[in-house]
């Protein structure tokens, strides 16, 4: 028979992948009791406890989720599953950090807008942004100025501004773009 320790911590398989990671296991232990020293075997037995309890709750919540017709679970999907599983002990907790996620949240959209982050009023960023675009079309005029003087030189367009007429060269010159490759 195999010992007591491998039944409750079966060596992990292919079915395990998905589990939580051993450092935050370990880091959660050594916060609720730094005191304390733990077995390998009784974390990995916390470690399996806490992905089974992840899995049932989850399951349940996506059973709580089909029922209303949804779907993506939302929070009061994992707060009814709690309640149905028995967890209710645990009901006010979650909900208390389920306020203390949104806050957080909130906070961050807040500071996420650049606007707000840069410390400048929204008329400065205008202007600039307005400079910006004057400074974008005189380069774009001179650019335009200087093939419109390239042009010129090169005698495709007149003096005037109109296109210099097309003259196809005489019939009875080729070019040596015009010859053709014989293939056969």
């Amino acid at each position: 028979m195999g010992s007591p320790e491998r039944e409750l911590c079966p060596p992990p398989s292919e079915e395990d992948d998905l589990t939580l990671p051993r450092a935050s296991i370990n880091k959660m232990i050594k916060e609720l009791v730094p005191s304390v020293r733990v077995a390998f075997e009784s974390r990995e037995l916390i470690l399996n406890c806490c992905t089974e309890f992840i899995h049932l709750l989850s399951s349940e919540a996506n059973e709580v989720c089909n029922q209303n017709n949804k779907k993506t679970i939302n929070a009061e999907h994992v707060l009814t599953a709690l309640d149905r599983l028995g967890f209710n002990d645990y009901t006010l907790e979650a909900e208390a950090v389920l306020k203390d996620c949104k806050a957080v949240a909130a906070k961050r959209r807040r500071q996420s807008t650049r606007l707000e982050n840069l410390g400048i009023p929204e008329e400065e960023l205008l202007r600039q942004q307005q400079e910006l675009f004057a400074k974008a079309r005189e380069e774009q005029a001179k650019q335009d100025q200087q093939q419109w003087l390239l042009l010129q030189q090169q005698g495709l367009v007149g003096t005037e501004g109109t296109p210099q007429p097309y003259i196809p060269p005489p019939s009875g010159i080729k070019n040596e773009e015009d010859e053709d490759d014989d293939y056969s």
